[in-house]
């Protein structure tokens, strides 16, 4: 496996192509294992860095999904949804079980998906603090 070939390949195109693709279902898998997904981030080198962004992300889908904060674009969701459940998954581009390397295109991934919704991410978080001071 060719892993610089692999992780050229992930690009704002495959985060937009990814969540072209989620659902509904999607949305409430992320819902439901928020737990694991969290529980993978903080175990896993790459992804450690990850962990406060994770939670955040998390937040963010779950007061969407409730109707709590829509001033998010379907697209910021779909992007929040796929990169979660790639993170999720143990087979992707290249599989978790190869030491260190393996989750290297989960922390690509992730790193692509927070950049691409800086904006409403930082505007859901000014919101989600402006609801803890109320």
């Amino acid at each position: 496996m060719d892993v610089k070939k692999v992780l050229s390949g992930i690009n704002e195109d495959f985060i937009k192509k990814g969540a072209a693709s989620v659902n509904a279902e999607d949305v409430k898998k992320v819902m439901d294992k928020a737990e694991d997904i969290t529980e993978k981030v903080i175990k896993s080198g790459p992804l450690q860095r990850f962990i406060k962004d994770v939670a955040l992300l998390i937040s963010m889908v779950k007061d969407h999904w409730a109707g709590v904060y829509r001033r998010l674009p379907w697209w910021v969701i779909a992007a929040v949804v796929f990169a979660l459940l790639y993170i999720l998954s143990p087979i992707d581009l290249i599989p978790d079980f190869i030491p260190f390397i393996g989750l290297l295109d989960d922390a690509l991934v992730m790193g692509l998906c927070l950049a691409l919704i800086e904006q409403d991410l930082l505007k859901y978080q000014e919101w989600k603090e402006a609801q803890r001071s109320l």
